[in-house]
């Protein structure tokens, strides 16, 4: 019992870096209606100019907002410089694009910071059990972190003027042109908090999977299983979809199919999503006349 538990917290843990990167996912997909494959290679870049700072003796949560900082405006740029000349050309152009900022970010970062495996700090240490022993101090402290971001964008969407611009120009940017809605930067902007977003997810994995180029390639599968499973077009349900795929891929690694398959359940999840639901259990069903 104690077993199945500890599981559950655990996945729960893993689930919140999911339902980050997902609402990462969800908040590109719902600017471009396209899947940013290079999510993941944009929040290692981000871990990676983390673990520089930190190693050369800034103080961690010095370098953790630093950090934050430095994605939204990587992301933004991307926007600006790669996204915004093809946001009217076909779909294969930006399926290109994505692949190609995949491949280039991801061997940029190992040209730059190597490809050896290092060690990334948490800033949460205990040597004390923590609930009876079923979590770790650092599961319980970026499982925190991670709520608290989820937290602050929702807030930021739903409470802000800006957060309702951006929410508006993703929705219908011709409507919100109309109203006088800067459709092209609110674009830019959510391109940065994505970016930011990812970047949070990045630095509260590495100390568990350990910071290398590709540390993020199976942490992206899942979080898109976790968005299409909550629906990659509603940003609360992708959430509420990558703790349950973090829940769902404990469980089945533990009890199921091992450690080593672990990754063909959110195979699984993505496939049977696309044949059962494609719109995911909180998504929207968009009906068009032809």
């Amino acid at each position: 019992m104690d077993g199945l538990a500890h599981q559950i917290v655990a996945g729960i843990a893993t689930g919140g870096i999911y339902a980050a990167v997902s609402l990462a996912l969800v908040m590109i997909y719902q600017a471009t209606h396209h899947v940013n494959f290079a999510q993941g290679e944009m929040a290692t870049l981000s871990t990676f100019i983390a673990w520089s700072m930190i190693e050369a003796g800034i103080p961690y949560w010095v370098a953790f907002f630093a950090t934050i900082a430095i994605s939204f405006v990587i992301g933004a740029a991307v926007e600006r410089l790669l996204m915004r000349p093809v946001q009217n050309a076909p779909v294969l152009t930006h399926v290109g694009v994505f692949i190609g900022l995949l491949l280039i970010v991801g061997n940029a970062t190992g040209w730059i910071f190597g490809y050896t495996t290092k060690l990334f700090p948490t800033p949460f240490e205990s040597d004390k059990p923590l609930l009876g022993g079923l979590v770790s101090a650092h599961e319980l402290g970026s499982t925190a972190v991670t709520l608290a971001v989820l937290s602050l964008v929702y807030l930021f969407f739903r409470h802000t003027r800006l957060g309702l611009a951006m929410r508006a120009a993703a929705y219908n940017p011709r409507s919100a042109r109309l109203v006088g809605i800067r459709v092209g930067w609110m674009l830019a902007l959510g391109w940065g908090l994505a970016a930011a977003i990812g970047a949070v997810a990045g630095m509260m994995v590495a100390p568990v999977v350990f910071l290398d180029p590709t540390m993020m390639l199976g942490i992206l599968l899942y979080a898109f299983a976790g968005a299409l499973l909550g629906g990659i077009d509603n940003p609360s349900g992708a959430v509420i979809g990558g703790f349950a795929v973090g829940v769902l891929e404990n469980l089945a690694g533990a009890y199921v199919v091992g450690t080593e398959l672990k990754l063909t359940v959110a195979l699984a999840i993505i496939i049977g999503v696309l044949v059962v639901k494609p719109s995911g259990l909180f998504g929207r069903v968009v009906m068009s006349r032809v």
